[in-house]
């Protein structure tokens, strides 16, 4: 295979996974050879070969077969003028921060930021513009006491839950409140996805030092979404240095995740055990109260904008009861319905509503079958689907087979008799002591509790 042959391929890849994926990942990929069905390829890093092969290696062998070579796996070796070398003095010294006390800490310029491409903050998304009810007023009390400032009182402030109950709210929330009180403050926003690219064009560009100066430089660290570092093993590792390092300054560290800490997987124990050590707050699933009262503070927006509109009584009532897994969906639909209504010069009543988003509603609907909880709950608990199915009274697979009864029993229409069947044939008397069974646990087992929460939510996510 000849260079220009890769150059060919590079632009197919390019088309494959979009600019950004291609300038990390691919551009800095230099084609050696092929030999014995093996391409070799020369990385800056192991991190970035690991990550290629994880990612992108079967799209690549796809395309290089496909383009008339033979090819049955890719090798991966670092460059010996990588930064994986030893740096020297020279290589380290920092071009992009400077030096200067500021509260006896250094200062980031703005050309740092800059360069950093944090995420920015959405405007939309304040304290005012939160709305506040049981499932989330613990994530939104300690929200508002990390953004007063002060001394720190946790560290980290970790908020998890599942997608659309605010967390990137509060999130941007907190920085907005910072930024107006404390404007002095080094207040960095980020997603875990931007931080690992950061570190890894550091690495290419042998500029961690810089890297290492920036982070430990801020005042007020924001991580959204931290799962997507799991299993990346080198941006964990600097990921747990840099919060070290801002733990031991008594800096503020704020983390967001879509689970618990200790739920997600491939994340090393010793992150774990960090974002543990401070307050983990899970925002709950919404509630028709939380979902009603969003939904009027929307209204309240939108006066403004469509003044001359009116909405029926039942409407926003209606909605709070279709719409219940995701607050996104439920403010989007809303938004729909209101330019619909501008737009043809009608009351947004309740044949407007269901015609508008008969969509909306529709995947609102979607049952949840027997065989979907099944599957989930022997995905979960790591166990064969025959297993949840069969004979076997093991503990380890009796109780997720009554687990997987009881959500039955929950989030479908089957009766006692019909779960049975689909669980072995095994009568419904089983079935019944099944669900009965985990209902008494749910008091007193707070693990079945979690267990049997986060499988409600996946499956109605």
């Amino acid at each position: 295979m000849t260079q220009e042959k890769w150059g060919l391929l590079r632009n197919k890849l390019l088309k494959a996974i979009g600019k950004n994926n291609y300038t990390t990942w691919i551009e800095p990929l230099e084609f050696q050879e092929l030999q014995d069905g093996v391409a070799v390829f020369s990385v800056p890093t192991n991190f970035m070969g690991n990550y290629v092969s994880q990612n992108f290696a079967d799209l690549i062998l796809y395309e290089m077969n496909t383009a008339g070579e033979t090819v049955q796996r890719l090798a991966f070796r670092v460059a010996a003028n990588s930064p994986a070398r030893p740096k020297t003095e020279t290589d380290s010294k920092p071009t992009v921060v400077r030096d200067a006390p500021v509260s006896s800490q250094a200062d980031v310029t703005n050309d740092a930021l800059e360069s950093l491409q944090a995420a920015p903050l959405d405007s939309r998304f304040t304290f005012d513009s939160f709305v506040v009810g049981k499932p989330n007023e613990l994530a939104h009390a300690a929200a508002r006491r990390v953004s007063e400032g002060g001394p720190v009182t946790f560290n980290p402030l970790v908020l998890y839950g599942g997608v659309g109950l605010g967390k990137t709210h509060l999130m941007h929330a907190i920085a907005w409140e910072l930024k107006t009180k404390s404007p002095e403050l080094n207040v960095l926003y980020l997603s875990a996805e931007q931080f690992m690219y950061r570190f890894v064009q550091a690495l290419r560009e042998r500029r961690m030092m810089d890297f290492k100066h920036l982070f430990r430089s801020v005042d007020v660290l924001m991580v959204d979404d931290v799962q997507f570092i799991a299993g990346k093993d080198s941006t964990q590792e600097e990921f747990f240095h840099t919060f070290n390092a801002l733990v031991d300054q008594n800096k503020q560290i704020i983390i967001s995740a879509d689970r618990a800490p200790g739920e997600i997987k491939d994340l090393e124990d010793r992150v774990k055990s960090r974002l543990q050590c401070g307050l983990v707050v899970d925002l709950h699933p919404t509630d028709y109260e939380l979902r009603l009262g969003i939904l009027q503070n929307k209204v309240q927006q939108y006066s403004s904008t469509y003044p001359d509109l009116t909405i029926a009584e039942g409407v926003l009532e209606f909605l709070a009861h279709r719409i219940s897994t995701n607050v996104r969906v439920l403010e989007g639909a809303l938004t729909r319905l209101f330019a619909f209504a501008s737009l043809v010069g009608r009351e947004i009543d309740m044949e407007l509503t269901q015609d508008c988003l008969a969509d909306v509603l529709r995947a609102s609907e979607r049952k949840i079958t027997v065989e979907e909880i099944q599957r989930k709950v022997s995905d979960y608990y790591n166990i064969r689907l025959s297993d949840i199915i069969g004979p076997k009274r093991l503990r380890s697979y009796a109780r997720p087979r009554q687990v997987a009864m009881y959500l039955c029993k929950q989030l479908t229409s089957r009766s006692l008799p019909e779960i049975g069947r689909r669980f072995g044939g095994r009568d419904h008397t089983t079935v019944m002591h099944g669900v009965k069974r985990i209902e008494e646990l749910k008091t007193t087992d707070g693990q079945i509790a979690e267990d049997v929460e986060m499988l409600r939510r996946a499956l109605e996510a």
